[in-house]
């Protein structure tokens, strides 16, 4: 397992579709093949614009399918909410 931070700039207004997905059964199921969820951290800007997630990473080469739209089923969703997003390995100090 590998920490990872997540961290998306979402379209206007979005949010709400953003996490209706993450929060679907489809979502989790596809979320399940990336990482751990019970060690899932998340929040969102003031705003709703941005999200982070901290997440324990079994599968890198899912993580990056979900979040760049080669990913069948995170693609449709994403074209629709995401402007952009970045990520980060977290390494203990």
């Amino acid at each position: 397992m590998k920490d990872m931070l997540v961290v998306a700039k979402l379209k206007d207004d979005k949010f709400d579709k953003f996490m209706g997905f993450m929060q679907s059964e489809k979502g989790i199921n596809e979320r399940k093949k990336i990482a751990d969820l019970t060690k899932t951290l998340g929040t969102m800007s003031k705003d709703k614009s941005a999200v982070m997630f901290k997440i324990s990473v079994h599968d890198e080469d899912a993580l990056n399918s979900f979040m760049d739209g080669s990913n069948p089923v995170s693609k449709p969703i994403w074209d629709e909410v995401m402007l952009s997003y970045e990520i980060f390995e977290l390494n203990k100090v």
